[in-house]
């Protein structure tokens, strides 16, 4: 796959978000700008980037009318679609801050949010969602009124109540002519947005006008979309790595943006818009590899064809990619002698097809991106490159590029981003990318960020010829009893590249060794108690002798590549997924360790007195 070329924007002049659409607005007013599927057509409609523009300035004028005090935080409780760009750009627009909130966050989390920020208007798009917020019973002292997109509120008559406006009546009530506020400058606020905060409360992060498109510049000279790309955009817009990688290089370089109807839609949505550029998090990808192995494990011949195509797909990219040869493992047998053009059209096109076959490169970010899946998406022609970062960093610290990747590492840092390994093995990261500070946190922002304006990410890693290799997590790595150390994480991901785990939680922290909670993927799940001679629907079955014996022997092979004292020896096997609703994962789908410990804690304590 060759890299995307395309004559770079001149965005020198280009400072502000603001200036950053009405710069792509005056370039390409004609070209589609978006585009959004009508949930009661089931059409989907577009928007150039002139409509758009004149979008952002009728949502502008009535913030202007609205009354809010100078640099006003705006949270926007919003599924991805034109709504939540509109009021995210209006914002801007008009000096104020958005505070972009996940909209499957829970209650408590989102009052928190409001308050901590001092929020003054509130955008949701059902004033259901705020009469839930509202019930926790927070005071917010600061929030001015509440804007719901879709469906019309039942007004409270109360003398206290925030008022609550159907998003019609809002854009109506500013005259054309509404003066708009000055707009921002460099150093003013583009975004507040709040970490997920694995263990406790989230932190405020203040991202400037300056940061953002530092770091847009710096991912277009990497990363080099073109205005005839499109993008489909489904990771949430609360999320940095959608907001700065899906949604402003978009406009820099003029891509259409197509708004996925919802997650589980996706897998359609991908076949209809078919899209050249993908923005995710690894979970999108394990779950297409899962759906994938779970096909064809009911098919010797097929899985052997999978693998040989693989096998040989693989061997092909690191050659290309001038990366060492890799081991010959012997999966595909005889099938690995077929030749490249045979296996793709058998293989590599139909899995290629699920993505809507015209993918030209596929970014995954947020989390670790499990060995077994990148192989198996290279080898078969995906073009997939991982890149690292975080909140503070806006968040693009490094990516690797098309033609100068290796899957081991997140790629070499951006142009103008400055990364040097400090104490403890920690990555440090210096330049224009770097956050303002925490919300209301001046603690916590001179501990983050040190002598030098150096930023200590929390990662370890090592940094080999110019790439950023990730080892762990510095506050994350187990140190048993015995003084061993272990890093969670690496761990976990090798677990779940079986298919029967769905999910994996270690832990040893000051015991005698490595255990392990799995929940288990439920028709994997079922074919194996089948094959035990177990009831899969009793849940006494998850913890017969016969299925810990499998689960353990699944998982020894696994952590193969693993030290002996880092191989889980005791596992306890559950059904229920962790997931936002329950309170065991973060927004951005990360575990809670904390709470994992406490909602297992007596099962944890079990499998060290059974050992």
């Amino acid at each position: 796959m060759a890299r995307m070329t395309s004559t770079l924007p001149d965005l020198h002049a280009v400072q502000t978000l603001p200036e950053l659409l009405a710069f792509r607005a005056a370039l390409t007013p004609d070209r589609e700008a978006y585009r959004q599927c009508d949930s009661a057509t089931g059409h989907w409609t577009s928007l150039s980037w002139s409509q758009a523009q004149e979008r952002v300035r009728q949502w502008s004028r009535a913030i202007a009318a609205s009354g809010l005090p100078q640099g006003a935080r705006i949270a926007v409780l919003l599924p991805n679609g034109l709504d939540a760009m509109s009021i995210d750009q209006a914002a801007m627009a008009t000096g104020c801050v958005p505070v972009p909130l996940h909209a499957i966050d829970n209650p408590g989390s989102i009052a928190y949010i409001l308050q901590d920020a001092e929020v003054s208007l509130l955008v949701v798009q059902d004033a259901a969602q705020w009469e839930r917020v509202r019930g926790v019973g927070l005071p917010l002292p600061h929030l001015m009124g509440v804007v719901a997109t879709a469906k019309a509120p039942a007004q409270d008559a109360g003398p206290d109540a925030v008022p609550v406006a159907p998003l019609s009546a809002w854009l109506q009530h500013a005259a054309a002519d509404t003066p708009l506020p000055p707009p921002p400058g460099p150093e003013d606020l583009a975004a507040i947005v709040y970490t997920s905060g694995t263990t406790g409360k989230p932190k405020g992060v203040m991202l400037t006008h300056a940061n953002v498109i530092a770091d847009v510049k710096a991912v277009l000279q990497r990363i080099v979309p073109t205005p005839d790309d499109v993008f489909l955009s489904f990771l949430p817009l609360s999320h940095t790595f959608e907001r700065t990688g899906g949604y402003y290089l978009p406009v820099a370089s003029g891509s259409c943006v197509a708004y996925a109807r919802s997650v589980a839609q996706l897998a359609d949505d991908m076949l209809t818009v078919r899209p050249t550029v993908l923005v995710s998090v690894p979970r999108i990808y394990e779950r297409v590899h899962a759906k994938l192995i779970e096909t064809l494990s009911s098919s010797p011949w097929k899985m052997q064809l999978f693998q040989a195509a693989q096998a040989v797909g693989w061997r092909r990219f690191c050659a290309a990619q001038r990366l060492p040869a890799p081991q010959d493992d012997g999966a595909g047998s005889w099938m690995r002698a077929l030749p490249w053009p045979l296996l793709r059209a058998l293989v590599a096109r139909p899995l290629l097809a699920r993505f809507g076959g015209r993918v030209r490169v596929a970014v995954s970010g947020g989390a670790p991106l499990p060995p077994a899946i990148a192989q198996c998406f290279l080898g078969l022609g995906l073009p997939l490159v991982q890149g690292y970062g975080m909140t503070e960093t806006t968040p693009v610290v490094s990516v690797n590029a098309l033609d100068d990747n290796d899957p081991s590492t997140v790629g070499r840092a951006l142009p103008g981003v400055e990364v040097r390994i400090g104490e403890n093995r920690e990555l440090q990261v210096r330049g224009p990318i770097v956050m303002k500070g925490y919300w209301k946190r001046p603690e916590d922002t001179a501990r983050a960020i040190g002598e030098g304006g150096w930023l200590g990410t929390g990662d370890q890693a090592e940094i080999v010829d110019g790439r950023i290799r990730i080892l762990g997590r510095i506050k994350e790595i187990i140190v048993t009893s015995t003084g061993e150390k272990v890093p969670p994480a690496d761990l976990e991901l090798a677990i779940t590249a079986d298919p029967l785990f769905e999910q994996a939680f270690v832990v040893g922290e000051q015991r005698p060794f490595i255990a392990c909670v799995a929940a288990v993927q439920a028709e994997e799940w079922r074919q194996l108690a089948g094959q035990l001679g177990l009831d899969p629907d009793d849940p006494a079955s998850l913890a017969h002798p016969s299925a810990t014996r499998a689960a353990l022997a699944r998982i020894e092979k696994l952590a193969a590549g693993f030290p002996r004292y880092a191989v889980p020896r005791a596992v306890h096997l559950v059904r229920e997924p962790w997931t936002i609703e329950n309170a065991l994962m973060t927004p951005t789908l990360k575990l809670k360790r904390n709470s994992l410990m406490a909602h297992y804690a007596d099962a944890i304590e079990a499998m060290y007195q059974r050992r």
